[in-house]
């Protein structure tokens, strides 16, 4: 059950924000911080999320949880694997301590999200505090309670800038009956062709990522289907089937970031771009997952470059790690998409004091 309105933790998170609202003082909504990395530099006086924790409602049949920001992402994912479900955007969490709140704010997926969906396909309700304290609650627990302006889902990837989320509701899904990983070489073009054509094959892929001339492909769901499509790989493209320890070592390192690839002190980029895009070619070392819409660059090319890159082939370049951030980290909008990230800001945080400039110095 949810805890009451006076409930000392809320009731505190309640007071720092009126206090903030009435003196204009910037507020840094935060967790574990295990993304402080990401966006702008945090700015404001810390405002820690973590005392609201805890699981309020969990059902398995329904296919639904609901948790307090400040919850733990490994206490969620502990719940769901008792209960042989799971998260099936596979969220980040770059450190233990990860919450939450921090996953829906942040808005990351892992390597299922081309298949599965991301971060807001899976909410079903949140609750926000505006700065007079108030509980705003969007949403629901099922799918069809979202009507009109999705707020719940607005907020994934907000950084927090639109206010502190004090819960979420998230659908949940059944783990596969089984799960297959294979690797075969092949170059970075011939590899996006591959995949590009396998997609629209009825094949059970979950996840794919190259790096170096090897493609990991991850078969997922019946085991019929799955050892089916193992073995036309193996026949067909000579592929070899990794151990279930190793399939798990792999993904968790492309999903956390501590894939070999990741290390270092070279700038990351992440590119969002259209899955046929073809090899652009930019100087650094490059891995994509997504069937070759998210591709990673280590790379000290200009921002610029890497841009004007991306924007060729319809796509938008994210400064994701390291790097100069005063070159912006976020690819530069559209002015009518700009105009509306400002009124939304104006709507929900019209005194500025939510994260202010995490997502864009102006906002």
């Amino acid at each position: 059950m949810s805890a009451p309105a006076n409930d000392p933790a809320l009731a505190e998170l309640r007071d720092r924000v009126r206090a903030a609202a009435a003196t204009r003082t910037p507020l840094c909504i935060r967790g574990a911080g295990t993304k402080d990395f990401y966006g702008q530099p945090p700015v404001g006086e810390p405002l820690d999320m973590r005392g609201w924790r805890g699981i309020v409602s969990y059902e398995p049949t329904e296919l639904v949880i609901r948790a307090r920001c400040g919850t733990p992402l490994a206490e969620v994912e502990g719940a769901l694997t008792g209960r042989n479900q799971m998260l099936a955007f596979e969220p980040p969490s770059f450190d233990a301590d990860a919450t939450i709140g921090g996953v829906i704010a942040a808005g990351l997926s892992g390597p299922r999200r081309a298949s599965a969906g991301a971060v807001r396909d899976f909410v079903l309700g949140a609750t926000l505090l505006d700065a007079a304290g108030r509980a705003l609650r969007f949403g629901g627990q099922v799918m069809k309670n979202v009507a009109g302006y999705d707020v719940s889902r607005l907020v994934c990837g907000s950084l927090g800038i639109l206010g502190p989320i004090v819960e979420v509701s998230l659908k949940v899904l059944p783990r596969p009956a089984k799960e297959i990983s294979v690797r075969l070489r092949i170059d970075e073009a011939d590899a996006l062709r591959a995949i590009n054509a396998w997609g629209g094959q009825p094949l059970p892929l979950s996840a794919s990522a190259w790096c170096e001339g090897v493609l990991t492909l991850r078969l997922s769901g019946a085991p019929a289907a799955v050892e089916a499509a193992a073995a036309r790989f193996e026949r067909e493209r000579g592929a070899q089937r990794l151990d279930a320890g190793q399939a798990s070592a792999y993904w968790a390192g492309i999903r956390e970031h501590s894939d070999a690839f990741f290390a270092g002190a070279r700038p990351l980029w992440r590119l969002s771009l259209p899955a046929t895009a073809p090899v652009l070619g930019l100087p650094g070392a490059h891995l994509f997952e997504w069937g070759g819409a998210q591709r990673w660059l280590r790379s000290d090319a200009p921002a610029e470059t890497v841009r004007t890159a991306a924007v060729r082939v319809g796509g938008t370049a994210t400064l994701f790690r390291g790097g100069d951030r005063m070159a912006g980290v976020f690819h530069p909008l559209a002015p009518a998409n700009a105009a509306l990230q400002r009124r939304l800001k104006e709507a929900f945080d019209p005194g500025r004091i939510f994260n202010p400039g995490r997502l864009y110095p102006d906002l």
